[in-house]
């Protein structure tokens, strides 16, 4: 192939907008794929860490000594570990007050939604750049492409006679900018529809939690024929029903 047809010769040989275009295009893309790894490596760990959390809360261990363990953990823990945290900091606070059930468990519940937003507005985090180049990119590639050809078409109107090997290194070059456009956006579709799957499915889950949690407390605060509100015991009474 000749020198003057390889992608470096192409772009060195552009105009500095098709240039300007490239490098935009190329900066676009390098960003885009650090958003994705660390999305990739994020999620995985979101979803293996909420794996281990819902094992060990359904295993039967206390209420207490799971709270105990998100304390210490902090932000360390499972996004699903701090939304249980937030619900039980809410129902103590609440018990402390001798307050009625029914205002036990909604202020528990409405805590753990507030926790659920902010995990998923985490999560989700950057999940609209890659969108954004995804559908962008393309198009500056194309503004690029046709701000090439007539930047070429322009220099042929002075030559007598115009032949595709005249022609050829012109629209060459612009292609190249929809190419780049092109390299940038389709790992960005992929990966978007790659997260929003997981994210949703995330999601799901944290939502699944926080109604069967709050069944949960329900069950234990609910005063017995003879009996005031119970306080939230251990082991057994967190598992679902049928578990063993």
């Amino acid at each position: 192939m000749d020198q003057n047809f390889s992608i470096v010769s192409l772009v060195l040989g552009a105009s500095t907008v098709v240039q300007f275009v490239l490098a935009l295009l190329m900066a676009v893309s390098l960003a885009s794929w650090t958003v994705i790894f660390r999305k990739y490596f994020a999620i995985k760990s979101a979803r293996l860490k909420t794996n281990d959390f819902e094992q060990e809360f359904w295993s039967g261990t206390s209420l207490n000594d799971l709270y105990q363990a998100a304390i210490n953990s902090a932000r360390q823990g499972s996004p699903l570990q701090r939304i249980f945290a937030s619900g039980m900091r809410e129902f103590l606070k609440l018990r402390e007050r001798h307050l009625d059930s029914t205002t036990l468990v909604d202020g528990s519940r409405r805590a753990m939604r507030a926790a659920f937003q902010r995990e998923m507005d985490a999560i989700e985090a950057n999940l609209s750049f890659l969108a954004s180049v995804a559908s962008v990119s393309p198009y500056v590639g194309l503004f690029g492409t046709v701000w090439g050809i007539m930047h070429a078409f322009v220099g042929l109107s002075n030559l007598q006679q115009v032949t595709l090997a005249t022609v050829a290194p012109g629209i060459a070059e612009a292609l190249v900018a929809t190419a780049i456009g092109l390299f940038a956006a389709i790992p960005a579709v992929i990966a978007y529809n790659f997260f929003a799957r997981d994210i949703d499915r995330l999601s799901i889950r944290f939502d699944s939690f926080t109604e069967e949690f709050s069944n949960i407390l329900q069950r234990q605060v609910a005063p017995h024929p003879g009996q005031g509100a119970a306080a939230p015991s251990a082991g057994p009474s967190t598992r679902p029903m049928g578990a063993h």
